[in-house]
């Protein structure tokens, strides 16, 4: 699979492989029991979250499998250095766990597109956001925003803590000092994360929904979704977030909602989504949602990452446009969400949100 790093990215770049051409898709070679041969070719280039390496790893072999003569290349430096990444150019699609905000689609500096012709945000991948802990014995635990919170702003230091106590009785909690792990680059993760405590926790969590960690709150930093999870895995009593694919082996937490505590699963995750409204004021083919996180609905997990891939409406000349659509396409069709929920226990998007997002596909140019 051709997963790469950001020194082999930075390569890929300087080798031209942007500019390498596709033919157009949907036609035929072949026919009778082998079925339609693919004609696309040439290479495609992606950059962005880390939370969607799973499931691009798996979209990355299917899509390449069904077209052999494609190769992409999706590089998961995160969603603030993907989203850059598509800015600046150097790619042609981005994988990010926010949306862009209406400052930055109104500064219009997509350098890859046409100006002008905007941008579209397709809800592609669907994961509840795990808190992941390390203590020896013990699998699970009951938290409320606001425990969370404190546990995250440095204010609950010891997992022997009243507020942890209170709502895990019978739980033997060990007296041994709190270890938070956190994202040390920007984090559509980080984002989410802290969207769930700013909604739910504004007393305890002060600063906010931000991609950036504040160095006021302290704790341990650490790069990426594999980082945190090898932090936390590597730690004692250690805490962090992560994409729930990610969670493995490590404890996990249900989360307070009206008066139950859901655990993650991805049936909670989409049905947060599906109870949600979208962002207002968007283009054609933005499907930005506004997730609902203070939701009391019963069985939805709050904390859960909607993670976009983000393409232009128009391409400016010498783009893959074949492969982009192609790709795309590819994703969010039922055997590709079918993938990624085999690889990274994502939920897979709706029909209706497929067709929708298919008309807007079909359309770039």
């Amino acid at each position: 699979m051709n997963i790469t790093r950001a020194g082999s990215f930075a390569a890929i770049i300087a080798a031209g492989a942007l500019v390498l051409s596709a033919c157009a898709s949907g036609e035929t070679t072949d026919n009778g029991s082998e079925g339609e041969t693919s004609a696309l070719s040439g290479t495609l280039v992606g950059a962005g979250a880390s939370s969607q390496q799973s499931a691009q790893e798996a979209w990355v072999v299917g899509f390449q499998e069904a077209n052999p003569e494609t190769t992409v290349e999706y590089d998961p430096i995160g969603s603030g250095g993907g989203r850059e990444t598509f800015i600046g150019g150097g790619s042609q699609f981005a994988g990010s766990d926010r949306a862009f905000n209406d400052e930055e689609i109104a500064a219009d500096n997509f350098a890859s597109c046409v100006p002008g012709t905007g941008i579209i945000e397709i809800p592609a991948y669907i994961s509840p956001i795990a808190v992941i802990f390390n203590l020896e014995g013990i699998d699970s635990l009951n938290m409320d925003a606001a425990t969370i919170a404190g546990i995250f702003a440095g204010e609950i230091t010891n997992w022997s803590d009243p507020a942890i106590a209170a709502t895990n009785e019978g739980v033997e909690l060990p007296d041994l000092p709190i270890t938070a792990v956190h994202r040390a680059d920007d984090s559509g993760t980080t984002a989410n994360f802290t969207d769930y405590l700013a909604v739910n926790a504004p007393d305890v969590w002060t600063v906010g929904q931000i991609e950036t960690w504040p160095t006021e709150y302290g704790g341990e930093a650490a790069p990426q979704t594999s980082g945190v999870v090898d932090a936390v895995t590597n730690g004692t009593g250690t805490i962090g977030y992560a994409d729930a694919s990610r969670a493995g082996d490590l404890g996990t937490v249900a989360v307070a909602v009206g008066g139950d505590f859901v655990p993650f699963s991805p049936e909670a995750a989409a049905a947060i989504v599906d109870a949600s409204p979208r962002v207002e004021g968007r283009g054609p083919g933005d499907l930005a949602i506004n997730l609902d996180r203070a939701s009391e609905e019963v069985g939805v997990y709050p904390i859960v990452l909607v993670s976009y891939l983000i393409a232009c409406n128009e391409y400016t000349e010498g783009a893959p446009v074949d492969l982009v659509k192609a790709y795309l396409s590819y994703v969010i069709s039922e055997e590709g969400q079918a993938l990624a929920a085999e690889a990274a226990g994502s939920a897979p998007i709706s029909a209706d949100l497929r067709a929708e997002a298919q008309g807007f596909i079909d359309a770039i140019q």
